[in-house]
């Protein structure tokens, strides 16, 4: 084709076809359940930030969130052969999986502050008697009491918690109002006290 002015015109380049992103998922999904890293590397980078939004909106909470994110991808690396294309897209497959596992950690959530709750009520020491009772007939109460006494008061709460109240970690530091990492520390440094105490006192 000519212009009379500027003379021949090149053609114009045709677009660069753009594959949908969906339909990229969709076919990452396939390639990870055949177990292809490399395809879910691709697929964290698509979806991460879309799980993390999601997981922020209802927990609020940024470190949940992305705790929530790391392990909803997990789960997608783990059942990706159970997406079914025929039913859905891979994203709503996912965003699926993200919704249900962040409604449960906020169900679990509320179940602990209600445990909370029902604790101070009650009271914010166990009393030492309740405990002794728990640790069996062969170890007498004043034995007891004088082991957790010599533990400090993080140590001596989270202990009871966890091994008398039946508390999961997280669930502890949730009724203490501190870092998780911290109440680990605490009750494996409080429990080898406890168990080095008990150990004298029977053998005294």
């Amino acid at each position: 084709m000519t212009d009379p002015d500027l003379g021949p015109r090149r053609p114009e380049a045709a677009p660069a076809v753009v594959r949908p992103e969906r339909v990229e998922i969709d076919d990452l999904l396939r390639a990870v359940a055949r177990g292809d890293d490399s395809a879910f590397a691709r697929l964290y980078d698509l979806l991460a930030p879309r799980v993390f939004g999601l997981a922020r909106r209802v927990l609020r909470d940024p470190a949940q969130a992305e705790e929530m994110a790391q392990e909803v991808l997990v789960e997608v690396w783990r059942t990706a052969s159970r997406f079914d294309s025929q039913r859905g897209s891979g994203l709503s497959w996912v965003l699926t999986i993200a919704h249900r596992r962040t409604v449960d950690r906020v169900r679990s959530e509320q179940a602990s502050a209600d445990r909370m709750q029902k604790v101070a009520a009650a009271s914010v020491h166990v009393p030492y008697d309740e405990v002794a009772d728990q640790v069996g007939t062969r170890l007498e109460r004043q034995q007891v009491r004088h082991c957790l006494d010599g533990l400090t008061e993080l140590q001596r709460q989270a202990i009871t918690l966890a091994y008398y109240g039946g508390h999961t970690y997280r669930e502890v530091a949730t009724l203490l109002d501190a870092a998780l990492p911290t109440v680990k520390t605490r009750m494996r440094d409080g429990l080898i006290r406890l168990r080095d105490c008990l150990s004298v006192e029977v053998t005294s």
